[in-house]
């Protein structure tokens, strides 16, 4: 774990600066709009360790997969998200000495990402070997108002010398993928131009034929005086740079401005990607940076409006889960159906920047309660335009019918990933696709839904679980044989409780939604029937079947699920007893030993008791919670946050903001060791979750909010905001009472703590405490 950034509730700040933590530091500082992003790469030449990204959504690559044996049904390609033309990019000559802090003497070093506005920032004082003393102030964002736009301000101030400043603005487009299987470069030019400050580059990917064409317009301002354009142009192939020299006396600055455009084929014709580009640049060159910042800033402040949330007492949790909010949104913002959310976003390379079963089981509930409607119901409408890929996914497999597998890592629908245990075993990806559907409907109310799209996948992914299961006559039961479940330190195993459980659920819910769109859409109904060709009395029967005769292993002796068969042949170890050099013991161990081991990467039959909470008692949860929870090793980034939500069900408030803390400062600590390959983007939706849905105990029964509010001891109070089927309320829960707002111009009626309340319009309501109750 590193301790390495200064602690401040709305910033995100490294003072000085350590080569090794330099790629960490590129994930942190991340920035994005949702439409694309990129690490917090220097703008000037850096010669040591980095990893160059800037990435547009929607835009991948096939990568051809490298696997050492093949098997049927695997994919052929890896998809990814490609590192793509760099505009950032400068570089600076001063008194013929380029300016690298690889190689130069860093005087002071200060990087702050700003979360409230929107930018990041970036203070340097160096000297270079020629003596030469400058001072860089770098201020750069993507915009959320132009969300295919970029700004930069780089101002390089002289502080002990006379000379000459080179400067060399560039547009790269000659790039390519740290992660590239075969070392390919991914791109191929097919357009070039420069007029006089401006610079257009169209690249276009190999195979999928993406084209973006990327422009730049740089100007050059000396003491605030705007200097002639007087810059040498340079042209290679997908490479053009504009060159230009400015005489400097100790105590000038010069600033570079540089704007840009991505414009994209996937938002535009092809043939008109140029023109576009150069009536974007010109649009927001003509803004100006300071208003394009001011823009920013306003912008900003209104996302924060409804997804903030305070803590207070507690400077490092409050910035922790700013952070994780604030990166949330600068990857998705829901205005695009095919797009999704990456697990690492906009900020490296790993995963491929793919979609995971991550969004709907961690990401969907943080926007229902954060954003408009639209934005989770999109995040359902991209899985429904995937469904003919996903039943595709499964007939390679050899299910029929019409049978829907999704796939556990997508671009486009298609499966793409190649590891045995994961593409063919992981299948309860299938059931967090489903509940993602359950849970849009039961927040929303909008059964329609259901009867639109909804069940048209229910029925397809039923008819996969129904197919997958097989009955075993010993048993005198149906099970789910060589499955990995959620903890894929566990392969190739047998009846999963969490796969079982989900597997049943399932086929439950496609029965209830077939009843429920017969009954109020008939002619739909009709339709689908048709569509789909099902029969729905061969079908229901088998359905029901199942889920009246699922096995489910357990023993009944410690009075707890078992995680799969055979789960207790393990030597039973407690994580508490692992000597902590072996972290993580993916880095450390061999897979064999992993495999042989009872330690779990992250909660599997807790993600179930967590889904489907309200069917067990108490003692229930907390035996199982014991349990599993002393053997859960958290090396995935999914698994803190619902350890942390059932412990605070649970009345833990010391383990709740352990796994809080964890799960919210992952990155900013690095607790893995793997923040420099990017950040968590999906888990910090669990961060969100962990706050809301843990301390607050917020859940939707009934059509009705509840809460069951708690503080962790270290906190004064927190509050937030929650939109709910058009009602915009706050909540605060402080220690004596929680005070809950409606901002609407409806009543609503709710539940604290098991107790119904009527909260008026544009009125509050405060609970006392139990404890101040009883005083």
């Amino acid at each position: 774990m590193k301790d390495y950034i200064t602690t401040d509730e709305w910033n995100i700040i490294e003072e000085g600066f350590n080569p090794d933590y330099h790629k960490i530091s590129e994930s942190l500082f991340s920035i994005g709009n949702g439409r694309m992003g990129q690490r917090a790469n220097f703008e000037e030449t850096y010669s040591g360790k980095t990893l160059q990204g800037n990435y547009i959504a929607g835009i991948y690559y096939p990568d051809k997969t490298r696997v050492g044996w093949w098997k049927n049904g695997y994919p052929e390609y890896f998809a990814k998200v490609l590192n793509a033309c760099n505009w950032i990019a400068l570089e600076i000559k001063v008194n013929n000495e380029i300016v690298d802090l690889s190689t130069s003497e860093v005087l002071s070093f200060k990087r702050i990402l700003n979360m409230k506005e929107g930018y990041l920032e970036r203070e340097t004082l160096l000297r270079l070997n020629n003596g030469c003393v400058l001072e860089i102030k770098s201020t750069r964002f993507y915009s959320i108002v132009d969300d295919e736009c970029g700004a930069l301000k780089y101002q390089i101030t002289a502080k002990n010398f006379d000379g000459i400043i080179h400067v060399k603005s560039i547009l790269d487009g000659d790039v390519k993928n740290q992660d590239a299987n075969y070392g390919d470069k991914f791109w191929t030019q097919v357009y070039q131009e420069q007029i006089k400050q401006q610079a257009i580059l169209t690249l276009r990917t190999n195979k999928t034929e993406f084209d973006v064409c990327t422009g730049i317009e740089t100007y050059l301002v000396l003491n605030g005086k705007a200097l002639e354009n007087t810059f040498e142009q340079i042209q290679k192939e997908k490479y053009l740079a504009s060159s230009q020299t400015i005489t400097v006396k100790a105590g000038d600055q010069l600033s570079v401005f540089k704007y840009a455009a991505n414009i994209s084929s996937e938002n535009h014709s092809k043939e008109n990607l140029v023109e576009v580009c150069k009536r974007t640049l010109k649009n927001i060159a003509d803004k100006g940076f300071a208003k394009l910042l001011k823009e920013q800033a306003d912008a900003w402040g209104l996302k924060w409006k409804t997804s903030d949330i305070l803590i207070k007492g507690d400077a490092k949790a409050q910035q922790a889960i700013r952070f994780n909010i604030y990166h949330l949104y600068q990857t998705y913002t829901g205005k695009d159906v095919r797009l999704n959310i990456g697990p690492k976003g906009f900020t490296g390379e790993k995963y491929g920047g793919s979609t995971y079963w991550d969004t709907e089981a961690y990401c969907v509930p943080f926007y229902l309660s954060t954003a408009e409607q639209e934005v989770s119901r999109n995040l359902l409408i991209y899985r429904y335009r995937h469904l003919p890929k996903a039943i595709e996914n499964a007939e390679k497999l050899g299910f029929k019918n019409g049978a829907a597998l999704y796939p556990m890592v997508t671009m486009n629908g298609e499966e793409c990933h190649n590891e045995w245990e994961i593409t063919f075993e992981e299948i309860h990806r299938n059931g967090a696709i489903a509940y993602a559907i359950f849970n849009y409907i039961r927040y929303t109310g909008d059964k329609d839904y259901l009867v639109d799209y909804g069940l048209e996948v229910l029925i397809a992914i039923a008819r996969f679980w129904s197919q997958r299961v097989n009955w075993s006559e010993q048993k005198k039961r149906f099970v789910i044989l060589g499955v990995t479940g959620p903890n894929e330190y566990e392969n190739n195993v047998n009846n999963n409780w969490y796969t079982n459980l989900i597997a049943s659920w399932c086929l439950s819910y496609a029965t209830e939604a077939l009843a429920y769109v017969e009954e109020k859409a008939p002619h739909v109904y009709s339709a689908l029937i048709a569509k789909t060709t099902f029969d729905k009395i061969t079908e229901t029967v088998r359905w029901n079947e199942i889920v009246e005769n699922m096995y489910y292993p357990e023993d009944k002796d410690l009075g707890i699920v078992l995680q799969q068969d055979g789960y207790l042949d393990k030597e039973q170890m407690m994580v508490r007893d692992l000597d902590p050099k072996h972290y993580p013991i993916h880095q450390n161990w061999s897979w064999d030993r992993i495999l042989r081991s009872c330690f779990i990467k992250q909660a599997d039959v807790l993600q179930g008791m967590y889904f489907f909470e309200d069917n067990y008692d108490e003692e229930t949860l907390r035996r199982n919670f014991d349990f599993y929870e002393a053997r859960t090793i958290h090396e995935s980034s999914l698994s803190p946050c619902v350890h942390s939500i059932l412990a605070a069900k649970l009345g833990d408030e010391k383990r709740a903001y352990e796994f809080y803390l964890r799960t919210a400062r992952l990155d900013l600590d690095d607790y893995n060791n793997d923040t420099q390959d990017g950040l968590h983007i999906t888990s910090m939706a669990g961060t969100w979750m962990s706050v809301v849905e843990g301390f607050a105990g917020m859940r939707v029964r009934d059509g009705y909010l509840h809460f069951k509010p708690m503080l962790p001891e270290k906190w004064e109070s927190y509050s937030f905001n929650i939109l709910f089927r058009g009602f915009k309320l706050n909540v605060k829960v402080a220690h004596d009472y929680t005070i809950i707002q409606n901002h609407s111009i409806e009543n609503i009626k709710l539940f604290v703590n098991g107790s119904p309340l009527l909260i008026k319009a544009e009125s509050e309501k405060e609970i006392l405490s139990l404890k101040k109750e009883c005083i």
